[in-house]
């Protein structure tokens, strides 16, 4: 199974536009060749080199849970709220994509796009848990689930002003 999108190459810096120096807007992404026996794909973006308040886990910046197993990819500027057409998400600040935001200061940020190709549906709601537990909810749900996975990288930082 394969990941892309036409934004970037895949490990090159991603452009403003999906990012809080820009528009925040989410990726085009495509994929192809999943599994057989797929009944949904699961899409997690999470900045690898962020850690959350708790120091323990990465900063998550989107996840799509209950993707159709018909589905060969998510439109740019995808639909924001806790369901939409059956597919669940979440962020660290709310249902929708988090554009990446590493600081100017510090070294550039690797986002991973991890995409999942799952024999079950995810039965967490996005809704009425934390972030984090509603996180921790959907990995352990789809322990055991996962047919394929494939990932993505962009790279990010804030240019410095001049």
């Amino acid at each position: 199974m394969t990941l892309s999108t036409t934004g970037w190459v895949d490990g090159a810096v991603m452009p403003d536009r999906y990012t809080q120096a820009g528009e925040e807007v989410s990726p085009p992404l495509t994929w192809s060749n999943p599994p057989d026996g797929v009944t949904s794909f699961l899409l997690i973006v999470h900045d690898v080199d962020a850690t959350n308040a708790d120091g323990t886990t990465d900063t998550l910046h989107w996840m799509v849970w209950n993707i159709p197993a018909s589905s060969r990819g998510l439109a740019e500027h995808a639909r924001q709220g806790p369901e939409v057409d059956g597919m669940r998400q979440i962020s660290v600040t709310g249902p929708y994509y988090r554009g990446p935001a590493a600081p100017a200061t510090g070294p550039e940020h690797h986002y991973v796009f991890d995409l999942y190709a799952l024999d079950a549906t995810i039965d967490v709601p996005a809704v009425g848990a934390t972030v984090p537990q509603t996180r921790a909810a959907v990995i352990a749900a789809m322990a055991g689930h996962v047919r394929g996975k494939a990932t993505l990288v962009g790279r990010f930082k804030y240019s410095a002003p001049k």
